[in-house]
């Protein structure tokens, strides 16, 4: 067994989006608490490349991975479709898991994966939601308290990115398992923020385009949000915009008594994402009052550390299981929306 402060041996499923991983892994703060074992993807080809730049076994099949007894860690990158199955798979093997958003389409198939990591007492934590708050979130948390901003109000999130891509024949052409495409890509970061911080959705309502792409499913989305406390929000994600800001996860949030920015004001062309800035605005003695206050890294990031630290103790209760589950009823309704143009109830 290692120590606490030891990397633990990682192997890694899905090479697309996982080839990305691969580099985070070798760099901090993923270097310290993991390290690469082993590659997976059905695609020999694929295998046979990474697993040559990085010096690490290849395998073409999860149960060959699986059967590794000193892989204690799988990275699950795969698509969404399916994806309890295989976790399923992994965790009976006795190994605990990092895997990607979105976490899974089918609501019982979630929770049943979920509920069973819970009693074999395996750990399975993804970067939307995160296990823990980010830094950026606890100090958002710390304003709305000491400042007395009251009730939530209304969010706005953003989301931003530049593709022109092709049809390729992937789930990201299929409306069924990529449903308002921009949403359930890039806005599923901001469904996750809004819930954990404004609390559960009631309904949804769906607005989307097709401006550049040339896949079938659209490029520019909007979500409405009806939360169960009142509130009101919407989620804009889109692949058409190009200035600059690329996935800075903009949140604009009112409250009773104040209001608080993040990541609205510029940052330097691709840095977007790098670091969490914050602006509080609020009143006293009807004089407007202000704070600013940033921190590097973003919502979304994948908490290798977290990870590293509830493998060791055996914390099951780190899976953010309410908010994950909250997350894809949200998806369900907004697929419903998608199809009917009306406001879908979110049932959970």
């Amino acid at each position: 067994m290692t120590s606490p402060s030891s990397p633990l041996p990682i192997g890694i499923v899905g090479l697309n989006f996982g080839r990305c991983v691969l580099e985070y892994l070798q760099r901090e703060p993923a270097a310290r608490f993991f390290k690469l074992a082993a590659v997976c993807d059905l695609d020999a080809a694929k295998v046979a490349e990474f697993s040559s730049r990085y010096g690490v076994t290849g395998h073409t099949s999860l149960e060959a991975l699986l059967a590794d007894p000193d892989i204690p860690v799988v990275g699950l990158f795969t698509g969404p479709a399916g994806r309890a199955g295989l976790l399923r798979q992994i965790i009976r093997a006795g190994k605990d898991v990092m895997t990607t958003k979105p976490f899974e389409v089918k609501p019982d198939a979630a929770r049943a994966v979920l509920d069973e990591a819970r009693f074999l007492g395996r750990v399975i934590h993804l970067n939307a939601p995160a296990p823990a708050l980010t830094p950026a979130f606890e100090k958002i948390r710390e304003w709305v308290s000491v400042h007395d901003l009251g009730r939530p109000v209304f969010a706005r999130g953003e989301i931003t990115a530049a593709y022109r891509e092709q049809a390729d024949g992937s789930w990201y052409d299929d409306p069924v398992r990529c449903p308002v495409a921009p949403i359930f890509r890039l806005g599923i970061y901001l469904i996750q923020d809004l819930v954990r911080l404004f609390g559960p959705v009631a309904s949804v309502q769906v607005q989307h385009t097709r401006l550049f792409t040339r896949r079938p499913t659209p490029d520019n989305a909007q979500l409405g949000l009806t939360f169960a406390n009142g509130a009101l929000g919407s989620i804009f994600a889109s692949f058409c915009v190009d200035n600059g800001q690329h996935y800075a996860n903009a949140l604009l949030l009112h409250y009773e008594r104040g209001t608080i920015q993040l990541n609205l004001d510029p940052a330097p062309y691709g840095k977007a994402s790098a670091t969490s800035r914050l602006r509080l605005i609020s009143q006293r003695d009807q004089q407007v009052v202000t704070e600013d206050w940033s921190c590097p890294g973003s919502s979304g990031a994948y908490q290798w550390e977290e990870l590293h630290r509830a493998i060791h103790v055996r914390d099951v209760a780190s899976m953010p299981i309410d908010e994950i589950m909250q997350g894809i009823a949200i998806i369900q309704a907004m697929t419903r929306a998608e199809k009917s143009s009306a406001t879908e109830s979110v049932s959970t």
